[in-house]
């Protein structure tokens, strides 16, 4: 799949809040945890993370229509505070893509693949840092094709998680293969 075809733009809390809400409370996006939320519950907490220095939000395009969320945050300031010893240059994430009645394949591939580059793309980024749950056995694999190497098992307030690691080398030497 062609990574160009793959852009980004900030998230608009209100005027993205209805399509979020479609994606986010599908019941595939159940580890995405706002299964059970309202429209206004998607806007405040993307007005939060909007307001936040530390998180943020984009829309992933794909050839110019959204197809995924994507969400980078300071892991030494939210996420994973205390919870393991962060390095500078360290950058969280998450991805969510959207719900689709004509799945392709490898499409989620392609789109992790463009998070983690569009990520490196900041020469101050030297590691990202994951945390999905422990169950999401499809985002481990999906990770781990893309260079993440998942380092031990740790408790979040609302999940168990499993804390893995993705350098720009690993990334590189991953989607060269």
């Amino acid at each position: 799949m062609n990574s160009t075809a793959f852009t980004f733009r900030p998230l608009d809390p209100l005027k993205d809040a209805q399509l979020l809400h479609g994606w986010v409370t599908h019941p595939k996006a159940s580890f995405w945890m706002m299964g059970d939320a309202r429209l206004e519950d998607v806007e405040r907490a993307y007005m939060q993370i909007a307001a936040d220095e530390h998180h943020h939000a984009l829309l992933g395009l794909h050839e110019g229509v959204p197809a995924f969320l994507m969400e980078q945050y300071a892991p030494a300031h939210r996420e994973l505070v205390g919870l393991y010893e962060p390095e500078p240059g360290d950058v969280g994430m998450h991805f969510l893509v959207a719900p689709t009645e004509t799945p392709v394949h490898g499409f989620t591939r392609a789109v992790v693949t463009a998070v983690v580059r569009h990520l490196f793309q900041d020469p101050a980024v030297g590691r990202i840092v994951v945390e999905p749950d422990v169950r999401n056995k499809a985002v481990h694999a999906l990770n781990a094709a893309v260079g993440f190497v998942a380092e031990r098992e740790i408790d979040k307030p609302e999940k168990r998680a499993l804390l893995s690691f993705c350098t720009r080398e690993r990334f590189e030497k991953a989607v060269a293969a």
